[in-house]
């Protein structure tokens, strides 16, 4: 039986990747974790590798071309000779099956156009992507529903009266855009702010890394494991809101906010609380090295269920941040000139009230030793 490569995804909100390399042809037989492909964003080159053994059936795509995240990129088959499936035949399996994934930004988008829910399509990968949508859309001979059709769109298409020139954006800028629409559009965002016991957490920090020999200052990393703490004892932290249902997520994903050059990730340590204390914090310096040298791997770009970012290097007075989609809190820190600490919180309002969040952010304004 023909088993099937798939367009990996690189970063969280594109539906599309370029594929830049192709390292095999029709007919050649490939080992099982074999680099078969290489695709890319503005962010991150990613290697595509062979699941199984087995012959390459077909390739779907060419150099340079745009592949679709979750798109059958090649088959391998037992034999030189065995049939290629189709991709219907998977499709309509997915339909009876009814398997659904989570919308992708510009799936949800797309969903809102058309006033669509997305239990009603069917996702042919992992999430529910823009192209899953389109082609429902398209089955249907759907058009946009008028209330939608109202809102506001989510780039402004009127030209302004200075001329200048169009330049497309960057992967990582529409990443951004897709995150600040689905604030405006979808959460309901609130913002809260109090002091943070900064010398504590330093010394904490510092203790910890002499006990440990670690040669870089733990200190944030210790902070976003405090939240990762406060995140499973209160799952309604770690929650988003579905239909009219509070959707808890089963573990805790928690996004950190790094910058890279002129690109700003959110690295994402997938069920934080089951590494452990130390674990968490040297794994998290690990993502953060790498994503400084654009080395992510795709599952650490998506899936956050809460956030934590610090702008305290740049000694700003107020750092409001923007929540990632499908979170209903993120939580900034920052240390002003006169090196007192700050701790902000932006959530979602449909999920969280001010008073819990605050509670929050005061248990966390001072290291887990003298807390409260």
């Amino acid at each position: 039986m023909a088993v099937s490569v798939h367009v990996p995804r690189i970063n969280n909100n594109d539906d599309e990747v370029k594929l830049v390399e192709l390292r095999v042809s029709v007919g050649d037989l490939v080992a099982a974790g074999q680099i078969v492909a290489s695709v890319e964003t503005d962010k991150a080159v990613l290697d595509v590798e062979a699941t199984v053994a087995g012959h390459v059936l077909s390739v779907n795509g060419e150099i340079d071309a745009m592949v679709c995240v979750g798109s059958v990129l090649m088959w391998l088959g037992a034999t030189a000779d065995e049939a290629v499936p189709i991709e219907a035949a998977a499709q309509e399996s997915a339909q009876a099956s009814g398997a659904t994934g989570t919308p992708t930004a510009k799936a949800m988008a797309l969903l809102r156009e058309y006033g669509l829910d997305a239990a009603s399509v069917i996702a042919s990968g992992d999430r529910l992507s823009a192209d899953d949508v389109r082609r429902h859309v398209a089955a249907k001979g759907m058009s946009a529903s008028a209330s939608a059709a109202a809102k506001p769109s989510s780039v402004n298409q009127v030209r302004p009266e200075v001329e200048g020139t169009l330049h497309p954006l960057a992967s990582h800028e529409r990443g951004m855009l897709h995150t600040v629409t689905w604030q405006r559009d979808t959460a309901v965002p609130g913002y809260i702010e109090l002091a943070c016991d900064h010398a504590a957490w330093e010394r904490h920090a510092a203790a910890f890394g002499q006990q440990r020999k670690l040669l870089l200052n733990p200190m944030l990393p210790l902070m976003a494991w405090r939240l990762v703490e406060l995140a499973a004892q209160s799952p309604r932290f770690n929650a988003t809101v579905l239909g009219e249902q509070r959707h808890e997520f089963n573990q805790v994903n928690l996004g950190f906010t790094v910058q890279a050059g002129d690109v700003l990730y959110l690295a994402v340590v997938r069920n934080a609380l089951a590494l452990g204390e130390a674990p968490f914090v040297t794994h998290l310096v690990d993502v953060q090295r790498r994503a400084a040298a654009h080395a992510l791997k795709p599952a650490e770009l998506q899936g956050a269920t809460i956030g934590f970012s610090s702008m305290s290097r740049w000694k700003v007075l107020r750092h409001v941040p923007i929540l990632a989609p499908n979170t209903a809190l993120m939580v900034a820190h920052t240390v002003d000139t006169d090196g007192r600490g700050v701790l902000g919180a932006t959530y979602d309002h449909r999920v969280l009230h001010g008073g819990e969040v605050a509670t929050l952010l005061k248990k966390l304004s001072t290291p887990p030793k003298t807390a409260a």
